[in-house]
């Protein structure tokens, strides 16, 4: 099997939320996604997606996604897209960084990989051991009763588990933690995500006002150096999120036992061929994670949902289902949350139809097919 083309379509998502605010005064109302299409010479097609969460969060942006695969076409039609390891070091010989546009590709490359063996994706992943994940619901920032007012929507949707955007004034954010924790239940789990936004004597007020109440506190500040800082004034829980960018870095995170807990962002390490390695070594290590992505659709969860269940359940923290946060669906039998739950699905590939037709016209199409 050889590919023969790569396409990418350009999808608009509006939130259903209206509005997704975060630390530094970042907020988005709508996010430009790219789905990537792998055509081969044995009419087996796969799909892949990548959506930045706006150009400032991470070394990504919607648009260079197209001329990403524009760059990297050469290198990839006429492999084989099955050998995913080869061609994750082709792709790395040819285009130094830029994770991104690699994800997509490398994500559309496992979704063939498993239609062509007629298995899932979690399957090769290393085996399907749940028939569903644990969800966390992300709240947007906002006043501490808007914020409390959110959890208690969702709560009564069935999420159990809930990320605080904070990041801002330490006494706001004080604030935020102790309105939502009125309206949590037993066994329900809060963490404070910071995205970053905090200086190490502004995390440390935070995390010394709230040592009492049972909270993760997630990505205080922007460098690994910083959030040691804090790290050494807390008892409390960290998870690492932003630093968290490949393997070398998340080994070095772990031998300054800086952390509890990690995200995995696929996206942000280059794909399901990379994230996978990080998943592994937390296994091995002993670390619990957060198996998820920087934004995205049905295609996006699809990938989180078959790398989280086939990640061992006492170290999958939680995971995500982006496609519940936006208005554009593009297939109809995506996995969908029920109850706070994301359903792993069955079927081979990613176990999921991509309707083309509500791609559109592909922004770039390099090869032929």
């Amino acid at each position: 099997m050889r590919i023969t083309a790569i396409e990418v379509y350009h999808v608009r998502y509006g939130l259903k939320d209206k509005k997704y605010a975060w630390s530094g005064g970042h907020s988005v109302t709508s996010f430009l996604s790219n789905i990537v299409k792998v055509c081969t010479d044995e009419g087996i097609h796969g799909y892949g997606e990548v959506c930045p969460l706006g150009s400032g969060y991470m070394d990504a942006y919607a648009a260079g996604v197209a001329e990403g695969v524009r760059e990297l076409g050469p290198t990839v039609i006429g492999r084989d897209p099955t050998c995913l390891r080869a061609l994750n070091d082709a792709m790395d010989a040819a285009l130094g960084g830029h994770h991104y546009v690699k994800s997509p590709i490398d994500i559309a490359c496992w979704d063939i990989t498993g239609k062509a063996a007629g298995v899932p994706v979690a399957t090769l992943l290393g085996g399907r051991v749940a028939e569903s994940v644990h969800l966390y619901r992300a709240i947007s920032q906002a006043s501490p009763r808007e914020m409390a007012d959110s959890v208690a929507r969702y709560h009564a949707e069935g999420y159990r588990r809930f990320q605080l955007k904070v990041g801002a004034d330490p006494d706001d954010d004080v604030a935020r933690i102790r309105a939502v924790k009125g309206v949590l239940g037993p066994g329900d789990v809060l963490v404070a995500d910071a995205n970053t936004g905090w200086r190490p004597h502004e995390a440390i007020r935070l995390v010394n006002a709230v040592a009492h109440d049972d909270v993760y506190i997630e990505q205080p500040c922007p460098t690994l150096e910083e959030c040691l800082v804090v790290r050494e004034h807390t008892t409390l829980p960290m998870v690492l999120d932003e630093v968290i960018t490949g393997v070398v870095p998340f080994l070095r995170a772990w031998q300054s036992r800086a952390m509890d807990a990690v995200n995995i962002k696929i996206s942000r390490v280059g794909g399901l061929t990379k994230a996978r390695q990080i998943r592994d070594l937390c296994e091995a290590l002993g670390v619990v994670m957060t198996i998820e992505d920087s934004w995205g659709g049905d295609v996006t969860t699809a990938a989180i949902a078959h790398l989280a269940g086939s990640t061992r359940p006492e170290f999958l923290f939680t995971s995500t289902d982006f496609n519940s946060y936006v208005d554009v669906e593009v297939s109809p039998d995506a996995p969908r949350r029920h109850e706070g739950r994301l359903p792993v699905p069955a079927g081979a590939g990613l176990g999921m139809t991509v309707d083309d037709a509500k791609l559109g016209e592909p922004v770039v199409r390099v090869g032929k097919g």
